[in-house]
């Protein structure tokens, strides 16, 4: 569903396109760098988000610690076991990440997560709060999201301000305005699905649906919502600021 990327060769490729880095860092343009070029706000968005997803490898490496922790703790009932298997898994996939030279974002971002959790669970003693910081994470996110939408400064729409270069132009355009919070609110319903099905099963203890629940609603429900978005941004064509229409 993506439309094709497009290098810019020439001046007339370059006014009919806005090129956008590949990093938001001032001056982050090397020789060797490749730039990225979209022509609308829907293939900006879509580019900003894949990138943001880290690929079927990235969902794996998000999942593997979890899926460590729950069965280790269902299978012996113990919580710095389980505690252990999940952080050693989440080691071993850094250090492959290093040895093959590759960005470790998603497996530090793993990595932090079971830190987090891992605290909070040998502080009570209790396995069910080592997923009291995902379920509060969020609903922290879904309610800060709804704000935005409210206060018509869509969540989506600071994308949209990294790859123009201006962080509140966006907010000039009233059709861009609405996209991005159409957007922002279908990211919102992954969080509050988490919500509403997770929070319950922590009150009653059920660690093993906990740890079920948080693999199936993680990448896949995420995934889900990413296939929204591309749905929505399928149907329009909004330029870019500065970028005339073809």
């Amino acid at each position: 569903m993506n439309e094709p990327e497009a290098r810019a060769t020439g001046p007339a490729a370059a006014d009919r396109r806005t090129t956008v880095s590949e990093t938001a860092a001032p001056g982050a343009k090397n020789a060797g760098d490749a730039p990225v070029t979209q022509d609308t706000v829907e293939a900006a968005v879509r580019a900003q988000l894949t990138k943001a997803l880290g690929g079927v490898r990235g969902m794996v490496e998000a999942a593997v610690p979890t899926i460590g922790f729950t069965l280790t703790y269902v299978l012996s009932d113990r919580l710095k076991a389980a505690l252990a298997v999940g952080v050693v898994a989440a080691v071993v996939l850094l250090v492959i990440r290093v040895v093959q030279r590759s960005t470790p974002q998603f497996v530090l971002n793993s990595l932090m997560g079971i830190g987090i959790a891992a605290f909070f669970a040998l502080r009570s003693g209790k396995a069910e709060d080592a997923f009291l910081p995902g379920i509060l994470y969020n609903a922290v996110y879904a309610g800060g999201m709804t704000l935005s939408v409210l206060v018509r400064w869509p969540v989506v729409g600071f994308i949209i301000g990294s790859v123009t270069g201006d962080p509140t132009a966006w907010r000039s355009d009233p059709g861009i305005v609405r996209l991005c919070s159409r957007l922002t609110l279908i990211l919102i319903v992954p969080c509050a699905v988490r919500v509403i099905v997770q929070y319950p099963l922590y009150l009653a203890g059920q660690v093993g649906w906990l740890g079920a629940t948080k693999i199936a609603l993680g990448w896949p429900l995420q995934v889900a919502a990413l296939a929204a978005m591309v749905w929505v941004l399928a149907r329009g064509r909004t330029p870019l600021q500065g970028t005339p229409p073809a």
